[in-house]
């Protein structure tokens, strides 16, 4: 039997997180930079030593080393910790009703169902229809904010702070005492993230770089005309920011020098975005290497990486070398395997998910045997902190396994990236793709209605502070107003405006990333523009029109130019994150005349001819209610996987229809009407029409809604296959229609 060839793998784990502030030193508005700091920073770095001969790379965002020093070593709060640490003697309803409302954010499965009262805390608040705060006693206020604190830190602590674990074992009747204990304990650890990291780089154990200071997506700064875009109305021409590329990721450098001892050799590019011009930047700041993913080098070489159903590689050969680009050395992530990681193996044991990772690794290494080189690095990039908390253990008994079949095997070595790539002979890379990880583009942060307006926002503010400075190069304020300016250029703000992402707290992302435009102004002692006190989110999901008037059309379910259609209203569903073919409809339009309510689904293209969605069950919900007439109202039915739920949501409606495709066939056509008690009812339509064939045609009686003349009837859509929440459209408010 052939001997097998040397497999080099890098881990590579990004850590970030945005700003959360408004201003320097005022409170955090969000806890995640302290919850994953509890839960991931220290512990991904302290379990290498465990092993003698693991090595790890870990990319470190500058923003978030600043934010663990402000809560380590400059003692500031966020919302959270602060009312942890107050008697709750001293909460007002708002503080509860905040409290309520945000201290069960955490996985249920993983966090709070394992602890008895915590889990029973979430079942009454789960029963809370009413949402009333006095659904609590004090006490229970006080074990809600100590419990919710004690389940994001990360097993391993347990047994580091004896405190710790008692406090654990407590379980309930927890005092302001234990609340600033727990408070303190996470501060201790905090103050250990960056010298932990210091001493493993001086052992040889672990490679840090970095990325731009607030994590900007370079290409858009260097030149937004380059990116291909549909919405060119919606943008400026020209942004004019790579200055401020290049300065964001020269103070990064230095930033992590000053913190580290150590100047970073690699960057990771923010969302690995890249292109030509940011590759010419990095080697004018010296920069050795830098990474992107598997479809960026898929593009750039013209070999597109087959995969079996399992998501083996066919010819792993290209993806596991190292490449030089006009003097700077790139390499490419495996995309597969990190979504193995984030999403897949949470779901099963972490033993089995790390084998299973192993036989993957082993499965790439056996088809290298005809390689012509010795070396051959496997890249394993990712999100460092985001994912562990849905793993058994947080995922710790799945890192060691894996960390430990690797190490047992002599055939495999971790490497630190800048080793390995200093003793190999790259490849020449003669041409270079634009593009991120995800889709190969930009449009999870550009090129979307809302998305673009933000850019416009950032550019128009971004001009007014250029002209102060011509004007005023003296103001001692004006770097202060820089590093405002840097913030809102950060990929966060982008990534959760508009379309297809929600944070379930876009309006507090939409809060800050305005508070800190004002700043800029404020910090020049000039007036701030009256539109920055709008909300973006006004616009986010606005119909493109509404119906221009009443009309009658025609529903024979056919893709024609029915004129009456051209007078409806018509509200377009942004594409995924991943794949079109998830998105079942591309548009839908409304309409009315004195008697229906009329609803027209277009079908997405990728799906009219596809044999493989043609088997799934596809399902629309459509929620509806009367703006003028008492009626009963149930809650929304739809199963939500995610824990962070939209606000309207939680709004009540009278009536529930679901159309449902399956076999390219209307299959069922129901409604229902609410009862007293939140409960549903089947109700008994009348003359409800719907069709099918290139798209939905679909006819409601007002009067089987309980619309009469002169009533508004809001509405939204819910898609929901199987009966599991996808998205809402709208997701910020309700649709209307006036019947005549």
């Amino acid at each position: 039997m052939s001997q097998a060839k040397k497999l080099s793998i890098a881990f590579y784990w990004h850590m970030h997180q945005p700003v959360y502030q408004l201003s320097p030193t005022g409170d955090y508005l969000m806890p995640w930079v302290r919850l994953h700091a509890i839960k991931d920073y220290l512990d991904m770095a302290l379990i290498i030593n465990k092993f003698k001969n693991i090595k790890l790379n870990f990319n470190l965002v500058p923003v978030l080393m600043d934010s663990l020093i402000d809560y380590g070593e400059n003692g500031l709060h966020d919302i959270h910790s602060r009312l942890t640490v107050t008697d709750v003697k001293d909460l007002n309803n708002d503080d509860k009703e905040f409290i309520i409302n945000n201290f069960f954010d955490a996985n249920f499965h993983s966090m709070i169902l394992p602890n008895e009262e915590y889990n029973r805390l979430y079942q009454k608040y789960q029963s809370n229809t009413e949402n009333s705060i006095d659904i609590f006693s004090p006490q229970e206020y006080s074990d809600l904010m100590a419990l919710f604190n004690l389940a994001w830190f990360d097993p391993i602590y347990k047994n580091m702070y004896p405190d710790l674990k008692k406090l654990i074992k407590k379980g309930k009747n927890y005092t302001l005492e234990d609340r600033i204990k727990i408070i303190d304990i996470q501060r201790d650890i905090i103050r250990q993230i960056i010298p932990t990291y210091k001493k493993l780089i001086k052992k040889g154990k672990i490679e840090i770089t970095t990325s731009p200071y607030y994590h900007p997506i370079l290409p858009i700064l260097l030149d937004i005309k380059s990116i291909k875009i549909s919405h060119n109305s919606d943008l400026p021409t020209n942004l004019k920011m790579a200055l401020d590329a290049k300065m964001q990721t020269q103070k990064a450098l230095d930033r992590m020098e000053e913190l580290f001892g150590v100047r970073p050799k690699g960057i990771w590019p923010s969302e690995q975005c890249i292109n030509s011009k940011v590759m010419d930047m990095f080697k004018e700041l010296g920069i050795e290497w830098t990474i992107s993913d598997e479809g960026i080098l898929s593009d750039s070489i013209k070999f597109e990486f087959i995969r079996d159903f399992r998501g083996y590689l066919e010819d792993p050969y290209h993806l596991l070398k190292s490449y030089d680009y006009k003097g700077t050395k790139i390499i490419f992530r495996d995309s597969v395997i990190p979504n193995l990681i984030g999403f897949e193996y949470p779901n099963h044991s972490p033993e089995g998910a790390a084998n299973d990772l192993y036989d993957r690794i082993k499965a790439i290494q056996s088809k290298l045997l005809t390689s012509p080189d010795g070396n051959h690095l496997l890249t394993i990039a990712m999100d460092g902190e985001n994912c562990w908390e849905n793993y058994t253990a947080d995922g710790s008994t799945f890192l060691s396994t894996i960390y430990s079949l690797i190490e047992n095997d002599p055939t495999l070595e971790t490497v630190l990236i800048s080793d390995y790539i200093e003793k190999d002979t790259q490849k020449p890379l003669n041409k270079l793709s634009s593009g991120s990880w995800v889709n190969r583009n930009f449009k999870l942060w550009i090129d979307e209605p809302l998305k673009n307006l933000a850019w416009t926002y950032l550019k128009q503010v971004r001009d007014d502070f250029c002209a102060y400075v011509k004007q005023n190069p003296f103001n001692p304020n004006i770097e202060a107003a820089r590093q405002e300016l840097f913030i809102c250029e950060g990929s966060d703000w982008f990534w959760w405006y508009g379309e297809p992402n929600d944070s379930g707290r876009d309006n507090i992302f939409d809060y800050i990333f305005r508070e800190h435009l004002k700043n800029i102004y404020l910090y020049l002692g000039i007036e701030v523009p009256e539109y920055l006190d709008i909300p973006l989110l006004s616009a986010i999901t606005k119909p493109s029109r509404y119906p221009k008037g009443e009309f009658t059309p025609i529903l024979d379910g056919k893709e024609h130019d029915d004129e009456n259609w051209l007078n409806a209203g018509c509200i377009k569903i942004p594409d995924g994150p991943v794949l079109d073919e998830d998105k079942f409809y591309d548009k839908i339009c409304f309409g009315y005349d004195k008697d229906n309510l009329y609803l027209r689904f277009y079908i997405n293209e990728y799906n009219k001819n596809s044999a493989s969605t043609s088997k799934r069950v596809n399902q629309m919900y459509v929620y509806m209610r009367n703006q003028n007439k008492k009626q009963y109202l149930s809650p929304i039915r739809i199963i939500q996987t995610n824990e962070k739920l939209l606000p309207i949501s939680k709004e009540k409606f009278h009536n529930e229809m679901q159309i449902s495709i399956y076999n390219g066939e209307i299959n069922l056509v129901r409604l229902v009407s609410a009862i007293s008690n939140n409960l549903w009812v089947i109700a008994s339509p009348k003359n409800i029409k719907a069709v099918y064939d290139k798209v939905v045609d679909l006819s409601i009686p007002f009067d089987d809604i309980e619309i009469d003349k002169g009533d508004t009837l809001e509405f939204l859509f819910v898609n929901a296959n199987y009966g599991i929440k996808d998205y809402f459209v709208p997701n910020e408010m309700l649709l209307t229609i006036k019947r005549m």
